[in-house]
This record gives structure tokens, sequence and C-alpha cells, in this order.
């Protein structure tokens, strides 16, 4: 009679471990730039642009080869339809056609990133060299929606869509963080920065937080869906940090990616960091980091070097591919 009262336990602590071998729920991909040594006019041929990570671990070409691609944005409808940001601008998806066309006029140039509204997602903005582009039917029409973004100090590097609101996007400017609530028909500062925003990212964890990196003025994180914003103190200011990754494997785990202090990670929800480089090139110029959201394991793009993977968050790092290379974006796309 205990047996049998036991069993209904045993198959709940079975159904609780995770499958061996269960098919990842993300594909992780990376925006590469493999071009370390190339003069113009050479015919080395080297391949650029969009790289998967297979179930094996290689990392797989696909799209076009563009040495100039800075980021992708994935419709959540159809992950085969994707939009491309690079430095001739915007290539929307085409039917028929593994590369897209290019959707922007001659004066809507130098790309340098894109997001897809996940609540209306026709909705497709570009960050650009003087504000911010819209289209919302696959790059066939194209205009500017920067009211409100500063006459100067508009060049923007970062674009990202609040998950939780249709219409809902943050801008990173050299005077700061904007926020639009319309599409970006209006714009209004939420952040002012003398340094460029280099990335804005939102917690997988807690959609009211958000944290925004600059080029002089530290690490910001705002706790109140990017209303307002407050110093991450436990950094440095004075150097560039470049991005930051959250583990969507572990709410406590963060890290960002810096030129001149390497890997900073928290293991603690962003409350203190440390710097992780044992094992990187010597002064490691951090370019990218990224975290793999079926595995956890972290990577950091080290300037026209390597990539390189830790599988204990940063306290040990080995060698894993794109020799040579620097990596634009990490991106997560749901399967």
């Amino acid at each position: 009679m205990i047996k049998l009262k036991l069993i209904p336990v045993l198959l709940g602590l079975l159904a609780a471990v995770p499958a061996i071998n269960a098919a990842p729920q993300y594909d992780f991909i990376i925006c590469a730039n493999v071009n370390k040594g190339y003069v113009i006019g050479s015919k080395i041929v080297t391949t650029n642009g969009l790289f998967r990570l297979d179930e094996n671990g290689v990392w797989r070409h696909f799209g076009y080869n563009d040495s100039t691609i800075t980021g992708a944005a994935f419709d959540p409808r159809d992950p085969s339809v994707y939009y491309t940001s690079a430095l001739n601008g915007l290539w929307a998806p085409l039917e028929g056609s593994a590369t897209g066309r290019m959707a922007n006029s001659w004066d809507m140039t130098e790309g340098r990133d894109v997001a897809v509204d996940p609540n209306s997602p026709d909705d497709v903005y570009v960050a650009i060299t003087d504000g911010v582009a819209f289209t919302n039917d696959r790059g066939q029409t194209i205009e500017r929606r920067d009211h409100g973004l500063p006459a100067r100090g508009k060049f923007t590097e970062t674009i990202e869509v609040d998950r939780t609101t249709a219409g809902r996007v943050f801008a990173g400017c050299t005077a700061g963080v904007y926020l639009t609530d319309d599409a970006g028909m209006n714009w209004r500062q939420v952040l002012s920065t003398k340094a460029q925003v280099n990335d804005i990212q939102q917690s997988p964890h807690d959609p009211a937080e958000w944290i925004a990196l600059t080029d002089e003025e530290g690490a910001w994180i705002s706790r109140d869906r990017g209303l307002t914003w407050s110093l991450i103190k436990d950094l440095p200011v004075g150097r560039a940090f470049y991005n930051v990754a959250f583990d969507q494997t572990n709410p406590q785990r963060i890290a960002i990616g810096s030129w001149t202090y390497g890997v900073q990670v928290s293991e603690d929800g962003g409350q203190t960091w440390v710097t992780r480089n044992e094992g990187l090139p010597e002064n490691p110029r951090a370019w990218r980091v990224g975290i793999n959201p079926n595995t956890g394991r972290l990577y950091a793009s080290i300037y026209q070097e390597n990539l390189y993977y830790s599988d204990d968050f940063g306290r040990t790092w080995q060698a894993d591919a794109m020799e040579g290379s620097l990596v634009n974006r990490f991106i997560t796309v749901a399967r």
C-alpha cells in the first residue's frame, strides 16, 4: 500500500527532471565580420553576416554575405522572415529570395540596429546615424520617425522594443535614451547623457528592468519600465561599455562587454560586478558578449581575435571559432 502511494510522488519528480537532449527552445545567432587583414581589391573571399549555432555546436552561415551587417530582427510569426541592418541601410524580406532586398532610400543609410515589435510584427524600427526609420509593409515603404529626437545628438546606435506593449520603443542616441509610446511618432528623453548610448536591453525575467550602456558615462539601470534611471555604481566609468546580456536560464546572471575592462559579470542580479578575463587574450577588448539561452554558456567576441566561450560564467575561457572576427550582435530567436 505504501509503495502504491509513492508512485504519484515518483512520477511527479520524474516530470520535473529536464529531458536529456531535449530540443533547444531558441535559435542562437550572431552577426559576424570575419575580415581581419582584408585589403580592398584583394581576391580573398571571406564569409560574413549571420551565423546560426547548430545542434553540434558549429556556427553555420545563412543569408547574404555582407561584412557590414550590424543587426538582425526576426518575425515572431515566422522566424524564416527577418530584417537586417547594414551600412547600406535596411534589408527586408523578399519572397523567393534567400538574401532579401535593400528597402531604404539613399538618404536613410548606415543602419546600426533593427527591431521588430513582437506585439505588432509588421512594425519594424531601424536605428540609423541620424535618427530612426520605420516600415510596416516589409520595407515596401520606409519613413523617418524622429519627432522629439534632438536636432544634435540623434545618432542612434541601438533600438529596442518593449515586449509587453505594442509601439513602446527605446532608442539609444548620442544625447541619451529616448522613449516613444506611439510607434515612433513622438519621442521624449528619459535619460540624458553626453556620451553615446551603445546598448539598451530588457530583462527576460522582469519586463520592468532595463539596462543601458554608454561610451564614457558607465552603465545605467531602470526598474520602472525605463521611466527613471540610476547609475550602476559597482561598475567603472570613463571607458566604453558595448553591450549587455541577460542569462535566460538564470535571473541572477548578467554580463557586459567592454573595450577597456574586458568581460564584467554579475551573479546577483546586478548588485555586484567582477571582472572575468582569465583565459582570454591579454588586455581583452570584449567587443560583444552573449549568453546561449538554451544552455547558459557565456560567449565573448574579442576584437579581431576570436570568439570565446565559458561554461562557468567567465571563470575560465576556451577559444571557440571565428578567428580574426568581431561579432556585432548576439540574437535569440524563439523556435
